[in-house]
């Protein structure tokens, strides 16, 4: 039997499992097991948090078919409730490893719980060999795609995972994002796949999202993917440097500071419930 937390962030959910002191095996196939929302737990992946030896804890994150992804940064907040939560921590300022490098997360505390969490994301990555995107400009800002006979233009952009942003002129809630965002998720253009992002400009401190996650379809929300649309928004001179992100599951604050050149996310962090179930 394995213990389990069932948690989200802004409806990115995902369930949780402590590998310090639990022997997992099969990883992906039990990223598979637990996501499948009829006959397993029902979430957008698995996250396992473990000891590190180069920062306080460390993040290994699967979608939900099983893939092995960089980070998540709803998963991420999520991450810091939990060890702060169970007593792993007593620390308010804690760093987690991921693929995508370390991450330090500032930890606001409401009657003995974590309620709130800034993600320092680290410096957006606009290179295309390093998103990775088949490009020749930097920043990618002019990439246009055809799907089902309709031309889309991306910004590209890499937190640690890699984004391809679009900004339309549709009503983003009323757009048929799985139509277009399972062709572009596999398009030549991704080496190794992309999140899709649709977004509506509001105005110069307010975007509306939507996501097409790489390995999961459409999610609620997604912390990179607001990160990098943002960045993108930025990029293309239509908002500023602080800016309110409306996704489907809730609000995220995104601000890219321009004097460390870091991107900052703050947001939510909630805890569904707990359980155990049968493993190999």
């Amino acid at each position: 039997m394995l213990k389990f937390t069932k948690m989200h962030g802004l409806g990115n959910d995902y369930v949780y499992m402590d590998a310090i002191n639990q022997d997992i095996k099969e990883k992906n196939e039990l990223a598979k097991y637990v996501s499948d929302r009829h006959f397993g737990i029902g979430s957008d992946g698995l996250i396992l948090i473990d000891k590190s030896d180069k920062a306080d804890f460390k993040m290994q994150m699967f979608n939900s078919d099983g893939t092995e992804a960089e980070m998540c940064g709803n998963g991420i907040r999520c991450v810091g409730k939990f060890v702060y939560d169970k007593g792993l921590t007593d620390k308010k300022t804690i760093t987690i490893e991921t693929l995508a490098g370390i991450k330090t997360l500032e930890l606001t505390i409401e009657d003995g719980k974590m309620k709130f969490a800034r993600v320092d994301m680290g410096e957006p990555i606009l290179e295309p060999e390093k998103i990775p995107v088949i490009a020749k400009e930097t920043p990618v800002k002019d990439l246009k795609l055809t799907a089902e006979g309709k031309e889309f233009i991306f910004t590209c952009v890499s937190m640690g995972n890699p984004h391809a942003v679009t900004f339309i002129k549709e009503d983003v809630n009323k757009f048929d994002i799985c139509k277009y965002g399972r062709i572009f998720e596999i398009d030549k253009a991704f080496p190794k796949k992309s999140n899709i992002e649709f977004i509506n400009v509001v105005n110069d401190h307010t975007l509306k999202m939507r996501v097409w996650e790489r390995g999961a379809g459409e999610t609620l929300a997604c912390g990179t993917g607001a990160c990098a649309s943002v960045v993108s928004a930025i990029i293309n001179g239509y908002t500023s440097r602080e800016v309110t992100v409306h996704l489907l599951g809730g609000d995220l604050n995104i601000n890219w500071d321009e004097k460390d050149n870091h991107v900052y996310m703050t947001g939510p962090a909630t805890t569904v419930f707990e359980g155990k179930i049968e493993w190999k």
